[in-house]
């Protein structure tokens, strides 16, 4: 092997511009979203004008991922290009692929943007738009981004290890056996929930059927392309499988139209139940880069392009939003879409957007066995939840654009509006709302311009927000195109989501098999088939028992188990941050200088779901409580009552019963588990306090042989690093391809 290579890293200080300029640019960034958040938070009118959430939150993110973001990595992380990344070190070609910074930048996108930032912040605006808005920018700057940031790098350093397993070896048998099982069991919850939004956005849409399944084999053509036709060329790629992405999009709505297509793609949503959980055990034992990889960075181009899309044309429409800065249900418990005050609830039920424990997961899961090199995890860490927490803002923009009567008339459960235009007209005009006056012929309407039979009581927030975009794109292209936008958007929201599925699923392998991997320790091999299939079976066995379960739910499966996945989803955060901290703390007592960055969102996370979790165990209100609300019905049930409450049968009632039961223990367990988490990280903290530090557990670093840039854009150091390896000899370059074969 030569050892006259060009360097493998390059000073990250390298090849600065000029300082006035970067002064004038940053100054200009900040004074506009100051402005921006100003109006924001004083603005007390009938109307906002939608820009302003846009500029707020895109001047944030630019200062968090330049300033903040760059403060974690100097002073908590510390990079070195210079160590090769288990991608490298432990390269095996299905788990372990060097893989492109741009593709893996859309997989970990695409992996972590499931149902939470498209679902949760349409719930949320029930609460008004500043609550909401506040929570999605500024938890992510200083909690969402920052967990995915840091689990990532410690993962990456730990030979890509999960979250369940890095807690085992760094809090001991008792806090990591806690944590793993919390992982596990959390992560059952989540990918059920994720597969379920997906469920309720394909139900009996032959559009979305086709093109969302069209996807898959585009994917394996694109991951073929990389891995033996053109390796490295991903531009190339890049424009074919987007083409072809169109080309399905556009197919899709012919295909729709026709009797064959109905009879083929129309589906019921238990059999797209079924068909998600077939693909999910199928994608998750694939090697990644044949259908992962790829059908995720396809997946990325189609998110941010819409999110970009809408975005532009907020700026262009300018659309008014006419709910309150704080709406009537800011302080009570009796919302009839999010039941539960601002706190803890707001916080709990916007959680993807801001902070995830989901992406804990992912981000101790697929993405850290493909990172090329160390400096590339702030881009894709943190850069990736903060293209996440956009994807939030532009969710509760939408849903906040449309009329508020006929929000609510949308999102409250069909056993509360009736399920029929004049029941639901009656339920929203009797809420009491300022200024909300709604009529049939705007129900009536809005459903014959979207190519609905019906918009009442579309819950699980993927309709809502689609009517939204179909709303201000309709100002654009014209009244008459939009039925179009919207199956345009419950197609993207659908395709959005599954990307989640599939990488969860995968994750959850690993979880297991790690797991199961301390007792046997052949189990937890990656290259043993028993193991990497039982082990998939086995976690698509539990969330796809879940799904249906959700599926069948009389009362609507989004409505009933929203509520678990935010508390959670959050606990998991919880858990994930308080590795963090003992990982930290561990170097010495002059990392506690710097332990705040983590210490800070794990006390307020842990303030908020803890908090959510006692309201919703031990709360005597049936609105908010699951053990409340299940002896209300259970006392209903021995009276005789035929109907009770939002149920309007025994049926009903009964899945009410079962549903609050296992939702209430599965609360205890999860809280029980988080606590036991959080107090041995506590234990290990102090003890790496007294001996300035503990033994880590990273392996021994290894000298990288590779180069590639850490941002999507080279920087011009970057540039001449890259120039030099270019000019190597074909067969001397040992840079990695977008798939991780040697090119």
């Amino acid at each position: 092997m030569p050892t006259d290579l060009p360097p493998t890293s390059v000073d990250p200080d390298a090849k600065k511009g000029k300082l006035w300029k970067t002064i004038l640019v940053w100054s200009l960034v900040g004074l506009l979203g100051a402005v921006s958040w100003t109006i924001l938070a004083l603005h007390r009118g009938e109307t906002i004008n939608a820009v302003w959430f846009v500029f707020a939150g895109v001047c944030s993110y630019f200062i968090a991922h330049r300033f903040y973001a760059k403060y974690i990595e100097n002073r908590v992380a510390m990079p070195d290009d210079r160590r090769a990344t288990p991608a490298e070190y432990a390269a095996n070609g299905k788990d372990f692929v060097a893989t492109d910074r741009r593709v893996l930048y859309g997989h970990h996108f695409a992996a972590i943007a499931g149902a939470g930032p498209l679902v949760g912040p349409v719930l949320a605006a029930q609460m008004g738009f500043l609550p909401g808005t506040i929570w999605i920018i500024l938890g992510v700057i200083f909690a969402g981004a920052v967990q995915d940031y840091l689990v990532l790098f410690f993962s990456m350093r730990r030979k890509g290890r999960s979250l369940g397993q890095m807690a085992r070896e760094e809090l001991g048998p008792i806090g990591g056996t806690a944590a793993i099982f919390a992982t596990l069991m959390i992560m059952l919850i989540i990918v059920a929930i994720l597969a379920l939004v997906v469920v309720n956005a394909l139900g009996e849409s032959a559009w979305g059927v086709f093109s969302v399944s069209m996807t898959i084999p585009i994917a394996i053509f694109m991951g073929c392309y990389l891995r033996f036709f053109r390796p490295g060329k991903v531009m190339e790629i890049s424009f074919i499988g987007f083409g072809l992405l169109l080309a399905a999009i556009i197919g899709g709505g012919y295909i729709a139209g026709t009797e064959w297509g109905q009879a083929i793609f129309h589906l019921d949503k238990i059999w797209i139940a079924i068909a998600i959980i077939i693909y999910g055990f199928v994608a998750a034992v694939l090697p990644v880069w044949l259908l992962l990889s790829p059908r995720d960075y396809l997946s990325t181009f189609m998110k941010i392009g819409v999110i970009a899309m809408l975005a532009g044309a907020i700026l262009i429409v300018r659309p008014e939003i006419s709910a309150p800065a704080f709406s009537e249900y800011i302080g009570r418990e009796d919302g009839p879409i999010v039941a539960g005050s601002v706190f803890p609830f707001l916080f709990v039920t916007i959680a993807c957007g801001a902070l995830s424990g989901f992406h804990a997961l992912i981000s101790s899961g697929t993405t850290p066995k493909m990172v090329h090199k160390e400096r590339q995890t702030r881009f894709i860490g943190y850069g990736g939840m903060l293209m996440e927490s956009f994807v939030a803002l532009m969710a509760i923009v939408a849903a906040l654009s449309i009329d508020r009567g006929i929000y609510f008339a949308m999102n409250a459960p069909a056993a509360a509006t009736g399920g029929t235009v004049e029941t639901a007209v009656q339920f929203v005009n009797n809420l009491g709302l300022t200024n909300v006056n709604l009529t049939p012929d705007m129900l009536t309407q809005l459903a014959q311009n979207v190519g609905e039979k019906s918009v009442v009581s579309r819950t699980g927030g993927a309709p809502t927000l689609a009517v939204g975009i179909a709303t201000i794109m309709q100002h654009l292209t014209g009244p008459g195109l939009m039925g179009f936008w919207y199956h345009f958007a419950i197609m993207f929201e659908a395709l959005f989501i599954l990307t989640a599925v599939d990488a969860g699923t995968r994750v959850a392998r690993f979880q297991l098999q790690e797991a199961v991997g301390n007792i046997w320790p052949k189990f937890a091999d990656n290259n043993w088939k028993p193991a990497v299939w039982g082990a998939t079976g086995l976690m698509v066995l539990g969330w796809g028992s879940i799904l249906i379960l959700g599926v069948t739910d009389p009362l609507g499966g989004i409505n009933t188990f929203f509520p678990l996945f935010g508390v959670a989803n959050q606990l998991l955060a919880a858990v994930a941050l308080a590795v963090c901290a003992s990982i930290v703390a561990k170097r010495g007592r002059h990392a506690f200088k710097v332990l705040w960055v983590v210490l800070a969102p794990l006390a307020f996370d842990l303030a908020v779901t803890l908090t959510g979790s006692w309201l919703k165990i031990f709360s005597p209100n049936p609105k908010v409580g699951y053990f409340a609300n299940m002896h209300a019905f259970q006392n209903a049930l021995a009276e005789g009552k035929t109907s009770f409450g939002s149920a309007k049968n025994v049926e009903a009632m009964q899945a009410v019963v079962r549903n609050t039961m296992v939702q209430g223990s599965l609360s205890v367990v999860f809280a029980i588990l988080t606590i036991i988490v959080v107090v041995s990280a506590i234990v290990s903290m102090v003890k790496s306090w007294k001996l300035d530090g503990q033994p880590t557990t990273e392996p021994r670093p290894i000298p990288s042989r590779t180069y590639e840039p850490s941002g999507f854009i080279p920087t011009a150091a970057e540039r001449e690093v890259e120039q030099q390896w270019d000019a190597l000899p074909v067969d001397l370059r040992l840079t990695a391809s977008a798939d991780g074969k040697h090119a």
